[in-house]
């Protein structure tokens, strides 16, 4: 298992920040490789990347959700990893943003060798340098999902698979 964490201050309160990380649509506009994410129910969405020049589709879970503080999922599809991203207030008007990624090993020589150039740890930084760059460029966030989510283990066919997305406005 290799882990990857990265932190950077972001020059705007915890909450805009937060707010912004529960705008998926956005993301495709701050991580590179990102070309799609949909939420397709309250707490799993499904991604679109291209990673070393292939598109790799998977759902991830999202399995803890706390406003201001932290969220956390797990992919459900390889490539298999579990991320969190914490929210930490420095003061009125800054935060510290941190990602972590846990992710298995690969068997692919295409993921071997992109772990062993270091590519997931340069796009983690590139990602977070990019999203302080877009919400302080933006100075609040295009849309908020203030709900919590805790040990949820929303699967396809669950009784909790029938729960409506929420819906964000976009700016």
């Amino acid at each position: 298992m290799s882990v990857i964490e990265q932190s950077i201050d972001v020059e705007v309160p915890v909450r805009v920040a937060y707010n912004q990380w529960t705008q998926f649509k956005t993301f495709p506009r701050f991580m590179d490789g990102v070309k799609r994410v949909d939420q397709t129910q309250a707490a799993l969405t499904h991604w679109v990347t291209r990673i070393g020049g292939r598109t790799v589709e998977f759902d991830a879970e999202i399995v803890e959700q706390v406003p201001d503080r932290r969220m956390r999922w797990e992919a459900l599809d390889p490539p298999r990893h579990t991320g969190t991203v914490t929210f930490e207030p420095l003061d009125g008007e800054r935060c510290r943003v941190t990602l972590r990624i846990e992710a298995e090993g690969s068997h692919g020589l295409l993921e071997r060798l992109a772990a062993t150039l270091g590519l997931v740890r340069r796009r983690v930084d590139g990602s977070l340098s990019c999203f302080k760059e877009f919400v302080e460029g933006q100075g609040r966030e295009t849309g908020t999902w203030r709900g919590e989510i805790s040990g949820s283990h929303v699967r396809p066919g669950s009784r909790h698979a029938t729960r409506e997305v929420p819906t964000w406005p976009t700016g």
